[in-house]
Parts: structure tokens; C-alpha cells; sequence
């Protein structure tokens, strides 16, 4: 059931690729109609503005969600949302995202798309009522799909699964994003051809070029913490204006800008990317201002290295400014550019000669895998999509240097930086894991019976013979904890019948060791028990309202049964 229940979501993560690429297609194809016009500067000026405000009231008024982030957003479904995914991204991702890209957003269909591969499994999943636990493993089938339908690359689609999207998966598990993957590739190629997705003219693998692969891979790994730091920053300061045509204008006008200037930033970048893994710079270059520069050599690598750190800028001016895409393209675009960028000087300083076209593809993989963290999807995707198996050497160290590199710098990919700080990040690790996976709501027990702090000793006593538990909660007519009586703080006094009418419960109450809120991470949970040495924390909700408490022994319970079906799994 499961294998079909795969190859069916293979089959619509498939088509929803193709239907995407077309899509991209047909708006570029009906916007460059116009661009053989004398204001052709001019309309590359306008158009990804005119995008970014079309998919801006698209979200704003028929959606009415944030659908950014797409990758992000399915490791929050998987965390914190039993990896349910709402059914309008089935649709929404792809419709915003082809306009985006189309009119010439700086951004990547990938996300997109992953986000929608994953609605697909996770709706499908929740139609037929299945458990959470296949539910997401369609949701991966899902997401797996939507990487091997983007690229041709079946391979990939699992790697990028298994890294960056689900943790803890049995090698039985890993069948169905196989026949996920496979089936969404098929459907590509029978669509979009046979033809790798980056057609480039590889040289063979020289011994003597490894010492300048080490370096490009060090450089892509600091390349990556520029990267994700800075798109970070840039996008939060950027939704930092409150009113969303302000932001939209201001990041219009930005990218704007930066196309005309910089013509390589407009839309994807793949055409740009091709042409100089071709060795056509000139055609990758595109209309400039700075063509006169061009007969000094150095001009060149200096161009494309302005390219590549801005590109960082007009992905953030596109995904704050009201536009849908993703990171995923970028990425492999500003690793492509770097790793001509470093090959050129080579050449130029005249001690050494590299083949530009390699580096320029082994930097693609230097650069995810740094950005992304997951160099395994790094190598085998970028040899997938180029036909370059003869370089898995090269990417194999490239790769893994840009990952060593930024992991002593950044612990946390560009899609888990943010939610990492959240805590609600799933990790390879069991224990965090299942953590993670754990809500402190799903584990309050409320058969604690209160009292109220004006009470007396003798109505403590009524209330102690009533209940199961040894803590007694003081809560008023509000619903406020006032504190908590433990049986043994009160054993000295509870026969001492003097005291049942002078005793007030206020005053043999006591502050509990440490107070937990509903909805806070399990993780913050364990190190107040941790720091009390309670057993029993009381629970409330935001308001101050008493709800509960949590025990370590339940919790423990819970963590065992998680963890056996994770291992399971």
C-alpha cells in the first residue's frame, strides 16, 4: 500500500515540477517579447517589481498565509504539526513562484516546489487517515519527488530527503522515497527531455588541480556563512517595515536596480550559470553600463565577483518584497560564479591553468553544501545534473571542505537556523529527536484537586483524603496558582486538631520550585527539572492560568514510547 500510496505521489510531484518549469517559461517567454524594445534597461528595471506586487496580493488576499520559505516550512510541519500541511499548498506555492521567477524574481523554484511535493504526500496522507509516522514518510516521498522532478535527479531527491528533511529513517523506509524519486524523474524526463538540466563541456580530472579544490573549498565554505548570515539579516531588517507596500517598494526599487546593473541577477541565474559553464562569458555577462570595462582582464572575475555577493541582496529584496522562492537556486548560482571567479584568477595570475568550466561546477557543490549543510545532496546532484561523474572526485573534496569550513563557524543550515533558536528542530540525534517531537500540552496531568489560599487546615484535610496525589496545587476563584502544599511539608501539623479552624492555607503554602508554560519546548522543560530536582512542576498557561502539572516519570513514559517508535521507524 505504502509503495503505491509513493508512486502516486511521485507521480503528482512530477508533474507539479513540469507544470512549474512551463509556468516559469511562459511568463518569461511573454515578457521577453517586449525586451527587444529601446527601453529594454528600463523594463528589466520594472518587471521583477511588477511580480513581487502581483504574488503580493495573491498571498495578501486569496491565500491569506505565508507560504515563503518552503523547505522551512515543512521541517516546522514534521516538528510541531504532525506533518500536516495545509491543502492550499498543494497549488499556492507553484502559482506564486512561476509569476515570481517569471518576471524576473532573484530567487529559486526549488522551495517551492519541495513545498509543494510535501503538501501532496502530507494531504493525500491525511485523506486515507494514516498514522503520523507514514504520514511523513509521504510527505518525504513528496518532497523527495519535487528534487528529482526540478532536476532529473532521482538519486538526489532522496539524498536531500534523508539530509535535510527527516531524521531517524529505517533503511525500510527509505524504499518508498525511491520509488517516490524515480517516478517523478521519469515523469520529468518524458516531459522535459533526456538532456542533463546544466549542459557544459567537463575536462578531465587533472591530480595536479586538487591543491586549488581545497581552496575553492575553503573559500566556498566562508562564502556559505556570508550567505546564509547575510540573507538572514537582510530579509529580517527588510520585514522589519510593518506596512507591506512600503517593504514591497522599497525592495522593488533595490532589485531593480541591481538588475540593471548587474543583469545575471535577473530571474534564476541558470541562464548566466550555463554560459560559463560553457565558457561563453560574454553571453553571461549580458547588456551592461560596464561593457567598456571589459577589455582590462581583470575586469571580468571582479563583475562576476560583485554578482555573486549580490545576489545574496536581490534574493532577500525578492522574498521580502512580497515574492515566493526559495534559496535552493541562488545557492548553486553564486557557488557556480565563485568557482569561475577563483579558476579565472588562477589563470590570470599565470603560475597554474584550471579548466573554468570544472570549477565553475565543482563550486556549485562547494557552495550547498557549505549553505545547506548536506554535502551527500551536494555532490551527487550536481554530478546528476551536469553528466559530471568524471569530477565526483574534485566534488567529493570540494564538498566536504566547504562543510568542515562553515560548520566551525555556523552549526545550523540556512533552512534550520531559525527555527534551531526556536526549538523546534528535528536533528539526527534520537535523544533531541524525540525531544523535539514531545509537546508539554499532550503531557499535563489536571487530577489534582485544588484548594483556595483562604481555606483552613481543617478543609485541607477534606481535600488530602479526596486525592490520589501528594501535592495539593492553592488556587483561587481566577484560576491563579497561589503556590503548592506538598504532604510531607504538613505532616506535623495535619493530626493537631488546634489548628484546623487558626490555620489558614496560605500560610503553610509554599513557591513551587519552578513553573513550566504549556506551550514551551520540551527541552527548556527537562533543564527546569534538571535545575529543581522536582519531580512535579506546576503548568500554566500564558495568561498566568493554573492548568496542571508535568511529571519527570510521565514524561520519561512518553519519551521511551516516542523513542521506540523512532527507532522503529
Amino acid at each position: 500500500m505504502l509503495f503505491f500510496l509513493a508512486t502516486f505521489v511521485g507521480l503528482c510531484s512530477g508533474f507539479a515540477a513540469v507544470f512549474l518549469k512551463y509556468a516559469i517559461n511562459f511568463f518569461a517567454w511573454i515578457l521577453k517579447g517586449w525586451f527587444n524594445t529601446p527601453h529594454e534597461s528600463f523594463l528589466f528595471l520594472v518587471y521583477p517589481g511588477v511580480g513581487m506586487l502581483l504574488v503580493l496580493l495573491f498571498v495578501k488576499y486569496v491565500i491569506k498565509d505565508n507560504i515563503g520559505h518552503g523547505v522551512t516550512k515543512v521541517l516546522l510541519a514534521v516538528a510541531r504539526n504532525e506533518s500536516k500541511i495545509k491543502r492550499h499548498n498543494t497549488w499556492s506555492s507553484i502559482a506564486a513562484s512561476s509569476v515570481t521567477i517569471g518576471f524576473g524574481g532573484s530567487v529559486g523554484a526549488e522551495a517551492p516546489i519541495v513545498y509543494t511535493g510535501a503538501a501532496i504526500g502530507s494531504n493525500l496522507a491525511r485523506v486515507l487517515g494514516l498514522s503520523y509516522r507514514h504520514m511523513t514518510i509521504l510527505l518525504g516521498c513528496g518532497a523527495a519527488g519535487a528534487i528529482a522532478g526540478i532536476f532529473k535527479a532521482p538519486l538526489s531527491g532522496v539524498l536531500f530527503t534523508l539530509e535535510i528533511l527527516m531524521f531517524n529513517i529505517s533503511m525500510t523506509s527509505i524504499v518508498p522515497l525511491l520509488v517516490s524519486s524515480v517516478t517523478a524523474a521519469t515523469v520529468s524526463f518524458f516531459f522535459l527531455g533526456d538532456a542533463v538540466v546544466f549542459s557544459n563541456s567537463i575536462e578531465q580530472f587533472n591530480l595536479g588541480n586538487i591543491p586549488y579544490y581545497i581552496l575553492l573549498g575553503i573559500i566556498c565554505g566562508f562564502t556559505s556563512l556570508y550567505f546564509i548570515r547575510t540573507s538572514l539579516k537582510m530579509e529580517d531588517k527588510i520585514n522589519g517595515i510593518v506596512n507591506p507596500y512600503k517593504r514591497w517598494l522599497i525592495s522593488a526599487i533595490s532589485l531593480g536596480l541591481l538588475i540593471f546593473l548587474f543583469p545575471p541577477l535577473y530571474g534564476e541565474g541558470y541562464e548566466s550559470l550555463t554560459a560559463l559553464l560553457n565558457g561563453d562569458v560574454e553571453r553571461a555577462i549580458g547588456t551592461t553600463i560596464f561593457s567598456n570595462l571589459f577589455t582590462n582582464h581583470w575586469a571580468i572575475p571582479i563583475f562576476f565577483l560583485l554578482v555573486a555577493l549580490l545576489k545574496v541582496f536581490a534574493m532577500s529584496f525578492t522574498n521580502a518584497g512580497g515574492g515566493v522562492g526559495g534559496t535552493f537556486g541562488p545557492t548553486l548560482v553564486v557557488g557556480g560564479i565563485m568557482g569561475f571567479v577563483i579558476s579565472r584568477v588562477i589563470n590570470l595570475l599565470g603560475f597554474h591553468e584550471v579548466p573554468e568550466s570544472n570549477f565553475a561546477l565543482v563550486g556549485m557543490a562547494g557552495l550547498m553544501a557549505g549553505v545547506m549543510q548536506a554535502p551527500l545532496t551536494a555532490i551527487f546532484l550536481i554530478a546528476e545534473i551536469s553528466g559530471g561523474y568524471v569530477l565526483l572526485l574534485p566534488l567529493i573534496i570540494t564538498s566536504v571542505i566547504s562543510f568542515v569550513t562553515i560548520r566551525s563557524f555556523e552549526s545550523y543550515s540556512i533552512y534550520t537556523k531559525r527555527i534551531a533558536k526556536q526549538g523546534d528542530l528535528l536533528t539526527h540525534d534520537s535523544d533531541k529527536a524525540v525531544l523535539t517531537l514531545l509537546k508539554t500540552s499532550d503531557l499535563i496531568e489536571s487530577d489534582f484537586v485544588c484548594i483556595e489560599p483562604e481555606k483552613y487546615l481543617a478543609d485541607l484535610i477534606g481535600i488530602i483524603s479526596q486525592s490520589k496525589r501528594n501535592i495539593i496545587p492553592v488556587v483561587d476563584g481566577a484560576g491563579r496558582l497561589h503556590g503548592i502544599i506538598l504532604l510531607d511539608d504538613i505532616r506535623h501539623i495535619m493530626f493537631d486538631r488546634d489548628k484546623y479552624h487558626t490555620t489558614e492555607v496560605s500560610q503553610i503554602m509554599k513557591e513551587p520550585p519552578d513553573i513550566v508554560h504549556e506551550d514551551e519546548k520540551m527541552d527548556s522543560v527537562m533543564k527546569k527539572f534538571e535545575r529543581s530536582e522536582a519531580w512535579n512542576l506546576p503548568v500554566l498557561d500564558r495568561s498566568g492560568k493554573y492548568k496542571g502539572f508535568v511529571s519527570k516519570s510521565k514524561i520519561f513514559s512518553s519519551y521511551r514510547e516516542q523513542l521506540q517508535q523512532v527507532s522503529h521507524e
